[in-house]
């Protein structure tokens, strides 16, 4: 397996291209969200890969992207992770990318195009937005976070309707329970430390003072995605933050929920395309 060494952490990556008669592609480098890892961007890509080449990579302390024994002086803010995509970047020698960022990951996306908009020809955003703080209820949050990411044993890929139930919350039609089951493993592969860090950051008071003045700075054009039924970032946080910024352009797809590019595949490749070739 391919791995880049980033900031003092070996950063697994994956690279899905498709031979065409263009030898020079552009690049969409993909960014996955809380828990994940690449694998559940992989579908998208390839199918993206006749245009792109695609470049999947693991954010810090998730999915294969495990972190050192020795402490590091990296904190889980969402800058942090906007850095670390911008060194992944001059590793490879990328100048200027295309952005296709889900959830958590593209909060750290939206940071990385603010800093670096010289480098983004255009970005996608999905489920992602703006929200109010409440510091009762981001505790309560906190604290039962916490919980579940401490008790996450191994046994539980043993049990036959643990994924399916597992991902439950995050979707609106069932996947296929394969298909849930990475989701399953990959959360229990995640860094403890990273989990909860990334917890607490990314749903934070600073989060909701910080992100609506990331959005409304965007000035690179921006696809935000929201699923109808999402439990997780809701319809109407994606809705708010595309308010801020006549620079994003708004879609929300009807019957799915935190993972609209696998519920409806086709729909959602459909209306990427159409923004990325400016077509109405």
């Amino acid at each position: 397996m391919p791995y880049i060494q980033v900031r003092g952490v070996e950063h697994y990556y994956k690279w899905i291209k498709k031979s065409t008669s263009d030898a020079d592609k552009p690049v969409m480098v993909f960014v996955h969200g809380w828990g994940g890892s690449t694998r559940y961007w992989e579908g998208t890509a390839d199918a993206l890969s006749d245009s792109f080449d695609c470049l999947l990579y693991d954010l810090r302390g998730f999915g294969r992207s495990k972190l050192p024994q020795e402490p590091l002086e990296l904190s889980y803010e969402m800058e942090e992770y906007a850095e670390d995509l911008a060194v992944l970047l001059e590793t490879l020698g990328l100048n200027r990318v295309y952005i296709n960022a889900h959830s958590l990951g593209a909060s750290a996306a939206c940071m990385f195009v603010n800093r670096y908009p010289e480098r983004v020809e255009q970005a996608i955003f999905t489920c992602s937005g703006i929200f109010e703080y409440e510091e009762k209820s981001f505790a309560a949050f906190h604290k039962f976070g916490g919980y579940v990411v401490k008790f996450r044993p191994q046994w539980l890929m043993n049990i036959p309707l643990a994924s399916t139930m597992f991902m439950q919350r995050f979707l609106h039609r069932p996947l296929p329970r394969a298909v849930s089951r990475t989701f399953l493993e990959d959360y229990l592969l995640a860094d403890q430390a990273a989990a909860i860090g990334t917890m607490l950051t990314a749903v934070s008071k600073y989060a909701a003072e910080v992100m609506p003045q990331e959005f409304a700075q965007l000035t690179v054009p921006t696809l935000l995605v929201s699923g109808e039924y999402d439990q997780i970032i809701p319809a109407e946080l994606g809705r708010n933050a595309a308010r801020l910024n006549d620079k994003v352009e708004y879609l929300e797809i009807a019957n799915t929920a935190h993972f609209p590019m696998l519920e409806q595949p086709t729909l959602y490749l459909e209306q990427v395309r159409k923004f990325l070739t400016g077509v109405k």
